[in-house]
């Protein structure tokens, strides 16, 4: 299964729970943390609902970045 790369580039200061909750569920925790994911529906209805939060590389640049 294809991967994606997710990077916390804004802090979850004054946000939401649910966002903050969503930034967690994703493992990041910490500014300029990065995390590469399984590519799957439920991963990127996550992505969406924080994308203002990170910053997510498609799947084929995670892979060729290794």
């Amino acid at each position: 299964m294809s991967k994606v790369k997710v990077k916390m580039v804004r802090s979850p200061i004054g946000c939401p729970p649910d966002q903050r909750a969503t930034l967690k569920g994703l493992g990041l925790t910490r500014m300029n943390q990065e995390r590469e994911l399984e590519d799957t529906p439920a991963v990127r209805g996550m992505i969406f609902k924080v994308k203002h939060l990170i910053r997510a590389d498609p799947p084929e640049a995670a892979q060729r970045k290794r």
